[in-house]
């Protein structure tokens, strides 16, 4: 019997230590920014590539707060054909793409689905649905939610969301067909 109760004691120990190893990680994740947290996440290499070439790394590094709806590499992979080539070639266009997919404040999962839609960093607004099939972020599916980073919150999404063409005269923006596949 008395076997059993040290055993019993030694497994809460254990236990209770990978909880407070947990809580650290988790605690460690809190004091990184944004582009680390997802850099280290590594299903976010496209996206770290793109905030790259479009310069705004040190912006989401800067004190925010705020919320990314973070493509995966395989969200990347279902643009069309040439549509990501052609987008890390024209600054101006990837820097919209981008920052579309930023909203400024902290919105965590609670305050996305309580929103219809959050006007994003680029000036368009992202549209919010609820359903049975999860939530959506314009035709995107919110896969995680919650990611906390020190200047933000991550949300992970399935799809690169494109943001609306401004007008006609604007410039052609051939990279909206199918970007928002999911």
């Amino acid at each position: 019997m008395r076997r059993f109760t040290f055993a019993a004691v030694a497994m809460a120990v254990l236990l209770g230590g990978f909880g407070l190893v947990q809580m650290n990680r988790a605690e460690e994740a809190a004091k990184k920014d944004i582009v680390d947290v997802a850099v280290e996440a590594g299903s976010f290499k496209t996206l770290a590539k793109a905030l790259q070439a479009a310069g705004l790394v040190e912006t989401l590094k800067g004190k925010g707060p705020f919320t990314v709806f973070a493509p995966t590499d395989e969200a990347f992979a279902k643009l069309p054909e040439g549509t990501l080539e052609s987008l890390l070639k024209d600054k101006a266009k990837l820097t919209a793409v981008l920052t579309y997919h930023v909203v400024a404040g902290e919105y965590p999962a609670e305050k996305v689905v309580a929103s219809k839609s959050l006007k994003t960093v680029q000036g368009s607004p992202i549209k919010i649905t609820v359903g049975d099939a999860g939530v959506k972020v314009n035709q995107a599916k919110v896969l995680k939610t919650d990611i906390r980073a020190s200047n933000g919150i991550i949300h992970v999404i399935d799809a690169v969301i494109l943001p609306p063409e401004k007008s006609e005269g604007e410039g052609s923006s051939s990279c909206n067909a199918g970007g928002t596949k999911g």
